[in-house]
């Protein structure tokens, strides 16, 4: 559907900006950003002679083309929850868990352990924390290490494990936000510069090996390794029939069929380069592979009877059930980017505003990084943040020169929202994070706030550099030697503390 864009000069920026304050008022995402959407075709509306029916008719007729033109990612998006909904319904993650149990002999391993297993589940975070949590809480208790430490390694190998994976609804997602041709590439190309999400992982596993921890955490480290840890929840549900496989073997399909299905649907077969292939229509490729890891957890399961076929096909229909929230959220954020970029020309006013400012460039992965933040924790939500940051973003850096900046300043927006998504105390992955590790809301949060503003403050100081240097490597080589250092320098404070 074509739309016309008309000039509405300084009215251009009110759609984001009302978006943007509801959403840090209210705490609520989808009645912001719908706000914001019909704000923007009134305004559209009104300045070029229509009425207060035709902008709401216009914004359904925005909405219809959103959803067409996205309809793949969709389709993808119900698919890959339906297998995050078997594959927990199947319990391939206790039997993981019972395996476990008789493999790990030390409190190091255990929290290793349970590390690994957090990037291993990387295609949705919900699903991350819940199943991580269940699986290796009798583990961790039985070792002692503390629920808010679980809590924590639960909710940092989460988001910022899911914002990196090629094959996650988190990238289709962002992919989805980027006013490319190609933006599963440009995704991929944000990865390096998502530096709050790389450290993070990293400082999950100095102090998963070295025990360097510091602050509340070490409080509650010490008062587990001292008194122990309640071990109510350790039963295991003995008439669940699955199997390690039962988790693995989707997973694996998953992952090997997405990629030879974007290499297919690309047209590597017919002679296309491989890298060419991927980028040609991605979605439409992850859509196979979730098709076929739908497919084999159905061979898997139903002939051995882990799933009586009316409960598989249940499972299915709860888990696309359970994808609507947030794909909503996606609809109105591909609304808002709409009405910026194809009705109001929100765009060409920024772009114009800024050539005669004396803006510097060079602090915006900076001050993206900052704002996205801030968004995010306020929200406590990292798909409202990216969803309303990346069409403004984006919009930056169309005016001349700025080009350069868009993959920084997009990894700067990827990285605060999932510094505010794996903080906040209203954070959906916060709150799953604490149900999985059966910890107490309030102390998952207050032990591992330090722990995420010390990486976001490391990782403010990389997003300085990388306006200067315009490349991520200079910048995360900083990050991890003040990560090691400052680890180091924390843990002897809190030591001669004691």
């Amino acid at each position: 559907m074509e739309f016309t864009i008309i000039e509405t000069g300084w009215l251009s920026v009110l759609p984001p900006l009302i978006a943007i304050t509801l959403a840090l008022i209210t705490k609520e995402v989808y009645s912001s950003l719908f706000i914001g959407v019909l704000s923007g075709t009134l305004i559209y509306s009104f300045c070029s002679g229509g009425t207060v029916l035709s902008a709401v008719s216009l914004l359904f007729d925005l909405m219809c083309s959103k959803i067409a033109d996205n309809a793949y990612m969709i389709i993808f998006l119900s698919l890959l929850w339906a297998v995050v909904m078997l594959v927990s319904r199947s319990g391939g993650s206790l039997a993981y868990g019972r395996w476990a149990e008789n493999k790990i002999h030390s409190r190091r391993s255990a929290a290793i352990l349970t590390s690994v297993l957090g990037i291993l589940i990387f295609i949705d975070d919900g699903f991350n924390c819940l199943t991580v949590g269940t699986v290796m809480r009798p583990v961790t208790d039985r070792f002692r290490i503390s629920r808010e430490k679980l809590a924590y390694i639960i909710d940092a190998t989460a988001a910022p494990v899911c914002i990196m994976a090629p094959v996650s609804s988190w990238a289709v997602a962002v992919a989805s936000e980027v006013s490319s041709e190609n933006g599963f590439k440009v995704f991929l190309s944000t990865i390096p510069y998502n530096a709050y999400a790389i450290i993070t992982i990293l400082m999950v596993f100095l102090i998963c090996v070295t025990g360097m921890d510091f602050g509340p955490m070490k409080k509650a480290e010490s008062r587990a390794m001292n008194e122990g840890v309640s071990d109510e929840t350790a039963e295991r549900k003995d008439e669940l029939k699955g199997q390690v496989i039962d988790l693995l073997l989707p997973i694996f399909v998953l992952i090997v069929c997405a990629v030879l299905g974007m290499a297919y649907v690309g047209g590597f077969f017919d002679g296309v380069s491989f890298s060419e292939a991927i980028g040609e229509n991605p979605t439409a490729g992850l859509t196979l592979g979730a098709f076929a890891a739908l497919i084999s957890a159905m061979a898997l399961y139903l002939p051995r009877k882990i799933m009586k076929p009316g409960e598989f096909i249940n499972s299915i229909v709860e888990g696309i059930a359970s994808i609507v929230p947030p794909m909503l959220i996606l609809v109105l954020s591909w609304c808002l980017g709409g009405v910026c970029r194809q009705l109001i020309g929100t765009g060409l006013f920024i772009s114009g505003f800024l050539e005669g400012s004396d803006f510097s460039l060079v602090l915006y992965p900076f001050l993206v990084f900052m704002i996205a933040s801030i968004m995010s924790f306020s929200m406590g939500s990292s798909w409202g943040t990216f969803g309303i940051l990346i069409p403004i973003v984006t919009m930056i850096c169309e005016i001349e020169g700025a080009g350069i900046y868009l993959i920084p300043a997009l990894g700067a927006t990827l990285a605060g929202s999932v510094y505010g998504d794996h903080c906040s105390p209203i954070s959906d992955t916060t709150v799953m994070a604490s149900t999985g590790a059966e910890c107490r809301h309030i102390d998952h949060v207050n032990t591992q706030l330090p722990y995420a503003t010390f990486v976001a403050v490391i990782c403010a100081i990389g997003y300085l550099i990388v306006g200067f240097t315009l490349s991520p490597w200079p910048a995360l080589a900083v990050d991890v030697i003040l990560l090691f250092a400052s680890l180091v320098i924390l843990n002897r404070r809190d030591r001669l503390k004691v």
